[in-house]
Parts: structure tokens; sequence; C-alpha cells
């Protein structure tokens, strides 16, 4: 063999060495930050653009991290001020996967949006009540004259629930059997639900993975479960047929990119919306959400704000904006979410809502 010819082989050898390294990268960065086409088949927004509101920004330089380990976080406001929560899988404030860890525990959180202290009330590190917690995941919760509500999903049986009710803020519990096939994401109606539209609770559950149904129960029945409607439909009016036959229930809110679980609504008074925030994508998401806004708990919705890979590809879900938290204005509010790996924890994010002047709102009337 001459030297031209061995020198021809090294090469060559350099050259399927480094198609191969290129090969394994780029099989890592499928593996790790998915792939392109996914995002490419993704369908638009599903509803128009909001009439109300222009823009939504975050301030990431806001963000506060705490409780590692614990995600989930649903929340409401109680009659003595103080936000209600429960999260999933983790010690809660001042625990980690590790320390405190319970599958279902409760907290309070004291303070304003920018000054807040948490608490563990009910299982978790160094929590105020003995009480053991029972195993589950809370998917709503509730503040109702006084008492907090908790509705419950069953470990790895997502389908099935109870409804539990705490009269002593959270530490002590007392429940129904797993006798709620429902997974009732409450709407936050204010202090103690004090701006509720009527007696009624009003909630939400996933119908299939692109489908939302919306329900009601008197608010003196939150624990009976025979004593809740779904919308079967819009009459005429467009206002909601209700039916107590679950087999019935059919879709006020619909996203063919899919539907997540851990669905969140908040009624915005100042600006007279409910605010639907849900992420979107596969099974925990992709960090790919959207914020929906309508004038009714059934609609009909508008998009307000429509994110692919929001932040980053990391899972991200249960977006929050706690009432307490929206300004008098209805234009500043701070968010709640959590999701995995740094976001598997308590994070809290300041945003501002830019409405739309009277002129924009009528142009996209027309």
């Amino acid at each position: 063999m001459n030297k031209s010819t061995g020198i021809k082989k090294k090469y060559f050898r350099y050259i399927l060495l480094a198609g191969a390294i290129l090969i394994l990268f780029a099989l890592y960065a499928v593996l790790r930050f998915g792939s392109d086409p996914e995002e490419i088949k993704r369908s638009p927004p599903p509803y128009p653009p909001s009439p109300v509101i222009a823009t939504i920004d975050f301030d990431l330089s806001s963000l506060r991290r705490e409780a590692p380990g614990s995600d989930i976080w649903t929340t409401t406001w109680a009659d003595d001020g103080n936000l209600y929560t429960s999260w999933g899988d983790g010690g809660g404030f001042g625990g980690t996967n590790r320390i405190g860890r319970v599958s279902m525990g409760v907290a309070r959180i004291e303070g304003d949006a920018e000054h807040w202290k948490g608490s563990n009330i009910w299982g978790g590190s160094n929590p105020e009540s003995d009480e053991k917690p029972f195993p589950g995941k809370a998917v709503g919760m509730l503040s109702v004259d006084g008492d907090l509500y908790m509705s419950v999903s069953k470990q790895d049986v997502w389908t099935v629930g109870k409804m539990a009710k705490s009269t002593d803020k959270g530490r002590r519990w007392i429940s129904s059997g797993w006798d709620f096939e429902l997974q009732t994401n409450f709407i936050d109606f204010g202090k103690d639900y004090e701006w509720a539209r009527d007696h009624f609770v009003y909630s939400y559950d996933n119908l299939d993975s692109q489908n939302l149904f919306l329900m009601r129960v008197p608010k003196d029945k939150i624990m009976t479960r025979e004593a809740y409607e779904f919308t079967a439909g819009l009459d005429a009016n467009g206002e909601p047929i209700w039916t107590g036959d679950p087999k019935k229930r059919k879709s006020v809110f619909t996203d063919q990119n899919g539907v997540g679980w851990g669905v969140r609504v908040v009624y915005n008074k100042a600006i007279g919306r409910y605010l639907l925030s849900v992420f979107h994508g596969s099974e925990n998401g992709d960090g790919s959400w959207g914020i929906f806004d309508a004038p009714e708990p059934w609609g009909p919705w508008t998009t307000a704000a429509y994110y692919t890979n929001w932040i980053d590809k990391k899972p991200k879900f249960c977006f929050q904006f706690p009432s307490k938290w929206i300004s008098p204005d209805g234009k500043t509010l701070w968010m709640i979410f959590s999701g995995v790996d740094i976001y598997d924890s308590f994070n809290v994010l300041k945003a501002t809502l830019k409405l739309k002047t009277a002129a924009e709102s009528s142009d996209l009337k027309k």
C-alpha cells in the first residue's frame, strides 16, 4: 500500500467517526429537547384574539421559587385573608422531595404577592396539624362561608375522586368515600367566594384530551355528588343547558392541540372577564400553554395568549392567578405555577395585562 492510499483511508476513518458523532448528537438532541416536526404539526390557537386583552407580559426577574420537590399548588383565598393551597409529592414549605415528603399536603400563604410566607398545615415538613394526610392529589381548592373544600383524585386512578372539607382552616379534614368520578377545578371567585354570580359553585373537568366541560353545585351541597349538574350544550340564546346526567355533558372549551390537566380559572372582576389557563401538547406538556378569556364561565372563549415552549421546553402546568394577587384595576397579576425539574416547586411570577382600546375592540368585532 502506498503512502497516498494510507492517508486517504486515515481521513476516511476520521470522516466516518465525525459522522457517527454528529448522528449521536442529533439523536441526543431529539430525545432531550424534542423534535421540531411535532411543533410544526401543532395547530394555531383554537379561538380568535381577545377583544379585551392586548398582551400579557411576564417579568422573569420577579420569579421566586420555594418548596422544591412539591407541585400542583391549587389555591383559594379564604375569609381570614390568607391563601390556602395543596401540593403533591413533596415536603411543602421547608421540605424537599425527601424531607417531609407526603402524597398530598396543605399549606397557608400569608402576605401579599411580593412579600409572602408559606407554612405547612397538614402534612409535609413541620406541619401545624398532627393528622396524617390521606393519599391522593388535590385537583381543586375552595373557600366558601369560611370552610375549605378540596377535590381529590385517587393516586394513579385519576378518574376516581373524593371531596374533602375542613372547618378549621386545613388542620382536620372529613371526606366522602371515593365516590366522585369528577376532578373539580373550582373557579376562583375572590375572597371566600364573595364575587359568586349566584348560589352555585362552578368548576371544570376534562371531558377528554381536547375538551373541558363545566359543572355546578349549590354551595351548601358541595360534598353531595348527586347534587352536581353538567353543561349539556347551549340553548338558542347562548345560555347553558344543565343536566344531572354526566353521560349528557358537552364541551364548553376545545383545543385540538390538547387540553391538559390542572386547568385553572379566575374571575378578574375589574375587567369583567374569566381567565382560563391550561397547558397543551404532550401528556405533561412541553412548556406550551394558553390563557383564554370569556365574559361567562361557558364562553364564548377568546385567546389572550398562546405559548409554545414558554421559557424553555421543560413541562409546566397548573398556571393560576390567585384573585387575592390581582390589582384593583385588574392589570397586574401574580401567577403561581409548577412543573418538572427546576419548576417542581412553588413558583411565583409577576404578569402585566395591557388592555385594548375601545377602537381596537371595535375593530375585532367587525
